[in-house]
């Protein structure tokens, strides 16, 4: 049994300061096989915001996987964002803008959704989707099956954003690949459900959409900072909402799900 923390939109350069020891506290505390970070760790791509994050990182004790998101290249400096847009990601989070991380039950596999051309959107293109099946194709035949995304693939009613570009193929794509469950950020709102409108499609195979909100930024939308405990087992995944309380000063649970792997519904 593998536990997983999924946090995203930390937005370093628009962060919450006094969230920052609460959140590697609670982080450090539940003491997590690996730690996955859906992109947005800066908020205008900054060096000096990208030294931030990577002094949170190096305070995590956990494996982390990270991918980058619109805000992680320069959106105000057209030049260096058409020209070297990761320079800084590479050079202060990771070299590999999709990176895998093997666990004894589970596989993650980071997909990279950023387009410089297209800032807010993003894209997921032929090539980036053939890369993520390759590696989502590894691992034990049992595995839990994981993709990483900083732009969602399905979005709830509750936000006006819309998908990025050929989100529904992307999805179906990654769904025949295998994957189990998809992580994303970006919308700074919570959302746990299932891909139940494309299920049909997918010769029985289901998998389970997990959106975290942001877990520093000030930006809240109206909802608490959070992110999100996962905990694997071969037959089932418990999914908790971790909240920040201003009262307490602390980040805790707040709600939790059930999804049985096999059918990917809720249990109730």
């Amino acid at each position: 049994m593998s536990r997983l923390i999924h946090l995203s939109d930390l937005h370093f350069g628009k962060d919450r300061p006094d969230l920052i020891v609460p959140l590697l506290d609670a982080v450090n505390g539940y003491a997590p096989d690996l730690v996955i970070i859906s992109g947005d760790l800066t908020q205008r791509a900054r060096e000096k915001e990208y030294r931030a994050a990577r002094a949170f990182i190096d305070r995590v004790n956990a494996p982390v996987l990270s991918v980058p998101g619109n805000h992680d290249i320069p959106f105000h400096r057209p030049f260096t964002r058409f020209l070297a847009p990761w320079r800084y990601y590479r050079a202060w989070i990771a070299r590999d803008l999709t990176p895998v991380h093997q666990g004894g039950d589970y596989i993650a596999v980071g997909i990279n959704t950023v387009d410089r051309f297209k800032w807010q959107t993003g894209r997921l293109g032929g090539r980036r989707l053939r890369r993520a099946c390759a590696a989502l194709s590894g691992g034990a035949k049992d595995a839990l099956r994981i993709a990483v995304c900083h732009h969602p693939l399905d979005h709830p009613n509750t936000t006006k954003k819309k998908p990025i570009p050929g989100a529904k193929r992307a999805l179906r794509r990654l769904l025949n690949c295998g994957a189990d469950l998809i992580l994303s950020g970006h919308l700074h709102i919570w959302h746990a459900g299932t891909f139940a409108h494309l299920a049909a499609e997918q010769d029985g195979h289901h998998a389970i959409q997990l959106h975290a909100g942001t877990s520093l930024s000030s930006r809240q939308r109206g909802e608490p900072n959070d992110f999100n405990l996962i905990d694997v087992s071969p037959v089932q995944l418990d999914v908790a909402r971790i909240t920040y309380d201003d009262r307490r000063g602390a980040f805790v649970k707040a709600e939790a799900r059930q999804f049985n792997r096999a059918s990917g519904e809720f249990i109730v």
